[in-house]
């Protein structure tokens, strides 16, 4: 047993030091890396009752409860950034991956300190597999959300629609995974796969946010 609370104190307490020196950009980042770790452990709390609620084993839950928890928890943090202090493109995108970061850097920790991190293979799995796909999860939102507040059509709609992608992508890759066998390989591929395939259309955005 652990006491995930005990670790977000922890790993907290350095980062918010940090953030005491830092201006701008920087604080933002590591602000967002905060709010990630949280919501990692409320979505944690959030999952279990569910998965309590409705009878499921962890495997059901892993498909049907988690991805859906977890994703509408990192949302939150990002539509509060984005209605309250009203960002740019740039800006959205870097907190959201950051925001992404958090999160699986807390579950990645907590997962290893609850089974133990003697694997090199399943360690790079953890790292290249579950963290990557969080990330790219919160990278396809932000542009999402960027995508329908550019064109102004920003409506429950809408962002449900946002945050549709993200909940199916982590439920496949969850679903790909939860089976020893040819897909769970699939699974553990297929988040840095999206990662490669995202970062030159990302780069090329960047460059244009820059220039205008």
């Amino acid at each position: 047993m652990i006491y995930s609370e005990n670790i977000l104190l922890c790993i907290s307490i350095p980062l918010l030091l940090t953030a005491v020196y830092t201006r701008g950009a920087s604080r933002r980042s590591l602000a967002a890396f905060l709010a990630g770790m949280l919501t990692c452990l409320l979505s944690s709390y959030i999952s279990g009752y569910l998965t309590l609620l409705a009878g499921m084993d962890l495997n059901a839950s892993a498909v049907y409860i988690s991805p859906t928890a977890e994703e509408i928890m990192k949302l939150l943090p990002l539509l509060f950034y984005l209605f309250v202090y009203r960002p740019g493109e740039m800006t959205l995108a870097t907190f959201a991956i950051s925001l992404g970061a958090g999160f699986a850097t807390f579950e990645n920790c907590c997962y290893l300190l609850a089974t133990g991190s003697e694997s090199l293979a399943f360690t790079l799995i953890r790292g290249l597999a579950v963290g990557v796909m969080h990330i790219v999860c919160m990278l396809a939102m932000s542009l999402s959300l960027i995508m329908v507040r550019r064109y102004r059509v920003f409506t429950l709609a809408t962002v449900v629609g946002c945050l549709s992608q993200a909940v199916v992508f982590h439920a496949l890759y969850n679903l790909l995974v939860s089976v020893p066998g040819p897909s769970a390989y699939v699974g553990y591929v297929l988040p840095i796969v999206t990662a490669v395939a995202f970062y030159w259309p990302y780069r090329k955005l960047r460059q244009a946010w820059r220039q205008s």
